[in-house]
C-alpha cells in the first residue's frame, strides 16, 4: 500500500504539538514552588501536646498535586514500601476529587494517615522523585497523603459509615491470625480482609496499635487518628482481641485448633536496650521505651485527667539520635524540662532522625551535644543521678552501617549536670513468641528469619515481619513486610486449602 506523506506530515505535526504542550506544561508545573506546611509555632507547641504540623487545606493540596509531572515511569513508587500508586491518588487530588484520592491509597495502604504522618518520606518516595534531577524540592508526597486520608476520615466520620473496601474480594471462609497489632500486622490484617480471609489480630496490651500507641507521641501521631484507622479496620471485618499474650494465655497450637490456617507473627521489638556502664543503675535512668510509653500509653500527656507517674526533670538527658530519640527529648520539653539536651556520638550528618524531628526539635530549644558518648553516671547520696560524664568522639572509618565510626578522643572526659537521663539506644525483638513456638529458626540477635521475597519463616505457614524480623526500623518498612506477607500467605493458602 503507498504512503500518504501528507497523511503522516499531519501526523507528525499533530505529535509535535502535543509534545510541544506537553513540555510547556511541564515547565509551568515545575515552576510551581513547594508548599509549606502550617505548623504550630515553637512557643505555642511547647506548651502543650497538640500536634505540631498542621496540615494542608483544598487550596493547597491542589496547588501541589499539580506540581506532579506525570512522569512515564514514576521512579516515586520504587521508593515506597508497599506500592503506593502516587501519581494515581495525586492527580485524583489535582482534580479535586479528595474522596477518590484517599480510595486509591486504600488499595495498597491500609494506613494511609499515620503514613502521611511519620514515614521518612524524604528518604523513601520523595528522594526518587524527578526534581532532585532538576535541583528542585521534590513533590510533597506524605502531605498529600495525609491531606487525602484526612479528607476520608471527615467524610467517614459525617456519614457515619464505612468507606467501601478498595477491590476487595468474597469471603471465602478461611481465618488467619495476626499476633501483636503494631503497624505490620494491622498492614497485614487490612490486605488480608480485602482478599477475602476472617482476621482475627491478638494483642497483649489493653491498647491497639503497637508503637503508634505507645511510642510515638502526640504531637505528632494523635491517638485519634490512630483510633480511627483502627475502627476502619474493624469495620471491614478486622476482629481485635486484647490482654492475650499468645506463648502465654494462648499457644500457637490453641490457635490452631481454633481453625486458623494462617498465622502472622508481629510482635515488634520492645526490649529496650543500655549501655552498660558504670551507674546505669541509678535512679532517673529511663530506657525510651518506658518513658515513652508512660507518657503515651498511659496517658500522663493528659494530665491532671491521667495522673500517671512520671518523671519531670529539670535537666534531661537523652542519649541516642534517631526518632525515638527526638520523641524522648520532645516530650522532656513539654514535661517542663529547663534544659533538654541531645547526647549523640556520631555527628549530626549522621543522625537517623527524620530531618524535620531534627528541625523542630531545634526550635523547641533543645540543645545538641553531637561527637558526644556517656561513658559513666554519677549518684548523689540518695542514689539519683546527679550528673553525666561523657567523652568526646571524632569521626573515623565507615562501619557496617556506611556511617563513620566514632572514635573517642582521649583525655577529653568531662561532667555534665543531669537529674534525668532517658536512654534511646535501640531496642532487641521480644523474644516471648520465638522461644514459644517450637521449629521456628531465630537469628543470634533473636530476630524471627525469613524468606525476604515473601516473608515466610521456617514454619508453613507462618509468616513474621517488622521489628521481630528487622530487630528495629521504620513504621512504613514494618508496613510493607506486613503488605507482603499477606500476599505470599493468600497464595499458599489457595494452594493448600483450594476449596477455602
Amino acid at each position: 500500500m503507498p504512503v500518504d506523506f501528507q497523511d503522516l506530515s499531519a501526523d507528525r505535526g499533530q505529535k509535535w504539538r502535543e509534545d510541544l504542550r506537553a513540555a510547556l506544561a511541564a515547565k509551568e508545573r515545575s515552576a510551581l514552588p513547594r508548599v509549606k506546611m502550617p505548623e504550630l509555632a515553637p512557643a505555642e507547641r511547647i506548651k502543650g501536646f497538640r500536634e505540631v504540623n498542621s496540615g494542608l487545606n483544598e487550596e493547597m493540596a491542589v496547588r501541589e498535586a499539580k506540581r506532579c509531572l506525570d512522569c512515564i515511569t514514576p521512579s516515586c513508587v520504587s521508593g515506597c514500601p508497599v506500592g503506593i500508586n502516587i501519581p494515581g491518588f495525586i492527580k485524583r487530588i489535582e482534580a479535586g476529587d479528595f474522596l477518590a484520592a484517599a480510595r486509591k491509597l486504600k488499595e495498597t495502604n491500609a494506613l494511609p494517615a499515620v503514613c502521611g504522618r511519620v514515614c521518612p518520606q524524604e528518604v523513601q518516595c520523595e528522594s526518587k522523585c524527578v526534581y532532585h534531577k532538576m535541583k528542585k524540592p521534590p513533590v510533597a508526597v506524605g502531605y498529600l497523603e495525609r491531606f487525602a486520608s484526612d479528607c476520608e476520615r471527615s467524610e467517614r466520620r459525617a456519614a457515619g459509615a464505612a468507606a467501601p473496601v478498595p477491590g476487595a474480594e468474597a469471603a471465602n471462609g478461611s481465618r488467619v491470625a495476626a499476633i501483636g497489632s503494631g503497624p505490620a500486622s494491622l498492614t497485614f490484617a487490612g490486605q488480608m480482609a480485602r482478599f477475602g480471609f476472617r482476621v482475627t489480630v491478638f494483642e497483649a496490651l489493653h491498647e491497639l496499635a503497637g508503637v503508634l500507641s505507645y511510642g510515638i507521641p502526640e504531637f505528632r501521631l494523635p491517638k485519634g487518628i490512630v483510633r480511627s484507622e483502627i475502627a476502619y479496620l474493624e469495620s471491614i471485618g478486622v476482629v481485635f482481641e486484647r490482654n492475650v499474650v499468645v506463648g502465654k494465655t494462648l499457644s500457637m497450637d490453641d490457635l490452631k485448633s481454633q481453625g486458623f490456617q494462617g498465622f502472622f507473627i508481629g510482635s515488634g521489638a520492645g526490649l529496650p536496650k543500655f549501655m552498660h556502664i558504670p551507674g546505669e543503675n541509678a535512679i532517673g535512668i529511663y530506657s525510651s521505651n518506658e518513658y515513652l510509653t508512660r507518657v503515651n500509653l498511659m496517658r500522663a500527656y493528659q494530665f491532671p485527667e491521667y495522673d500517671t507517674p512520671i518523671v519531670r526533670g529539670r535537666r534531661v538527658a537523652v542519649i541516642g539520635g534517631g526518632n525515638t530519640a527526638m520523641d524522648s527529648v520532645r516530650t522532656a520539653v513539654r514535661l517542663g524540662a529547663e534544659k533538654a539536651m541531645i547526647v549523640y556520638r556520631r555527628s549530626e550528618e549522621e543522625m537517623p532522625a527524620r530531618i524535620e524531628e531534627v528541625h523542630h526539635a531545634k526550635e523547641e530549644g533543645v540543645e545538641f551535644l553531637t561527637l558526644t558518648n556517656p561513658v559513666e553516671y554519677v549518684p548523689d547520696a540518695s542514689g539519683r543521678v546527679k550528673q553525666m560524664k561523657v567523652q568526646n568522639m571524632e569521626l573515623g572509618a565507615a562501619d557496617d552501617s556506611g556511617r563513620r565510626r566514632p572514635v573517642a578522643i582521649a583525655g577529653s572526659e568531662h561532667l555534665i549536670d543531669v537529674d534525668t537521663v532517658v536512654v534511646g539506644v535501640g531496642t532487641d525483638p521480644n523474644p516471648l513468641i520465638p522461644r514459644s513456638i517450637p521449629g521456628l529458626e531465630v537469628s543470634k540477635w533473636g530476630t524471627i528469619v525469613v524468606d525476604e521475597e515473601t516473608m515466610g519463616t521456617s514454619l508453613p505457614g507462618v509468616y513474621a515481619g517488622g521489628d521481630i524480623v528487622r530487630g528495629g526500623a521504620t513504621v512504613i518498612l514494618a508496613m510493607g513486610d506486613g503488605k507482603k506477607a499477606a500476599e505470599a500467605l493468600r497464595d499458599f493458602l489457595r494452594r493448600e486449602f483450594p476449596a477455602g
